[in-house]
């Protein structure tokens, strides 16, 4: 593993292990508020969402169907998407932090059976713990820009949706290529910003993984920090036609 690399994963890691034990309620600066979907969802999690939009805007599930989210947090979107799958579902978050991952189990358990079909699973994005073939949706919600290696990642995606599977996200965006110097700002990088793909780049590698109908949506926009330059809170959606 490269050292940036590392440096990359230990900084988000520290990051949002503080947030699992903190009320902070956002890494992204963003003023996106998420769309109501299905009944309200426990407090513990929300109190613990980092996102740049709703990636369940994005998709239709429905009874019986399998959804991950990566880099669940708290576990927000699992809990929203848990309520329309059913108990024949199963929604399934991962995430690289332990104390996320532990907060998560601790809230679904607080509520006995009401979440019987969520689970939180500790792994990294760029390998997933979970089976080829077997999901009917990817979602996520401002974290594939924390990945030192977004191609990786799409390629896990690919593996395990099945056969006609979604992967609908929100995720930070870029118009334009950004200074060098700006890339390796780790308190940027782990605050979604200086990790970010361009538009362009972000199709090419989901094209290069198998994707196809890809879509870029951007739903805000805005400058920041003492490197300025525009970055977007987006939605993505592709599809696995094979």
């Amino acid at each position: 593993m490269a050292e940036n690399e590392l440096e990359i994963r230990k900084a988000v890691k520290e990051r949002y292990a503080g947030l699992a034990t903190s009320q902070t309620s956002s890494c992204c600066d963003s003023s996106f508020q998420l769309v109501t979907i299905g009944e309200q969802i426990p407090m513990e999690a929300s109190a613990v969402n980092a996102g740049c939009g709703s990636p369940l805007e994005l998709v239709t599930l429905k009874e019986g169907d399998v959804v991950i989210d990566l880099g669940s947090g708290g576990g927000i979107d699992i809990f929203r998407a848990s309520q329309l799958i059913g108990k024949k579902g199963r929604a399934i978050g991962i995430d690289a932090t332990p104390e996320m991952v532990w907060r998560a189990r601790d809230t679904a358990k607080k509520y006995g059976d009401k979440y019987t079909n969520a689970e939180f699973r500790l792994g990294e994005i760029e390998h997933l713990p979970v089976e080829s073939s077997s999901v009917d949706y990817i979602i996520s919600n401002c974290v594939i820009n924390l990945s030192p290696d977004k191609a990786q990642v799409f390629r896990e995606c690919f593996r395990v949706l099945k056969p006609k599977g979604v992967f609908a996200v929100a995720d930070v965006t870029l118009q334009h290529e950004i200074p060098d110097n700006a890339r390796k700002d780790m308190d940027s990088w782990s605050a979604c910003i200086t990790g970010a793909l361009t538009d362009s780049e972000y199709r090419t590698l989901l094209e290069n993984a198998g994707f196809q109908d890809i879509s870029i949506k951007h739903v805000s926009t805005t400058n920041i920090g003492e490197y300025p330059f525009p970055y977007y809170s987006s939605h993505i959606r592709a599809t696995k036609k094979s």
